[in-house]
């Protein structure tokens, strides 16, 4: 998926993207979303071993990487390819985003293919819930709270929970595992409450 990291720090210009119209636009669906992830955390792949792991065909996997080569998002991976096999590679490790308001149906699109993506994970996670080990299961959290925040306190808590997530080993997708760690998602969600219908409505005391 894409690590949208707002809060954290500045964006890296080596490394990170700042996600524009174009960019929301290109990531206004959810395939897109998933191929980026997998190439972030796998390293290079082609559309065919792409689709083995979405469940999907080679034709559509190639269509929607090319769609994102045309947004910038990743690339041709040149040192790899063949007359056979294209090899795509991310271009970026880490995307940035903050809604600046100029295009809300874009920003909505593209959010939608971030919650999609985010469920995805979360089934895959539960569908081998089963086969993992004690440790794993017990270390798996599904947890939800509800807080009474203002617009600032809810940035300052997404920005501390981000800085909690970077204390931990980041992947890296051409070295070596550390023993004894597997892969873990991590997913952040601060979501303002649609209000009640009734909330506003004084309570009549007569």
């Amino acid at each position: 998926m894409t690590d949208d990291r707002r809060w954290l720090h500045s964006p890296d210009p080596q490394t990170d993207v700042v996600i524009d119209a174009k960019g929301l636009r290109a990531l206004a669906h959810p395939v897109r979303v998933q191929l980026i992830g997998l190439l972030r955390k796998n390293g290079p792949s082609t559309a065919t071993k792409l689709a083995e792991q979405l469940g999907l065909n080679s034709g559509a996997t190639s269509y929607h990487l090319r769609q994102l080569a045309a947004s910038g998002f990743v690339a041709e991976d040149t040192e790899r390819g063949n007359a056979r096999d294209r090899w795509w590679k991310a271009v970026h490790q880490t995307s940035w985003w903050t809604d600046s308001g100029d295009d809300p149906e874009a920003a909505l699109g593209y959010l939608r293919s971030i919650v999609t993506a985010h469920t995805l994970t979360a089934q895959t996670a539960l569908n081998a819930y089963e086969t993992m080990t004690p440790e794993w299961r017990q270390a798996m959290d599904l947890s939800d709270m509800v807080l009474q925040l203002t617009p600032e306190e809810a940035r300052t808590l997404a920005r501390e929970m981000s800085e909690v997530v970077a204390r931990y080993r980041r992947i890296d997708p051409g070295g070596p595992t550390p023993e004894g760690t597997d892969r873990v998602a991590v997913i952040v969600q601060v979501l303002p409450e649609p209000q009640a219908a009734d909330d506003d409505v004084p309570e009549d005391r007569s």
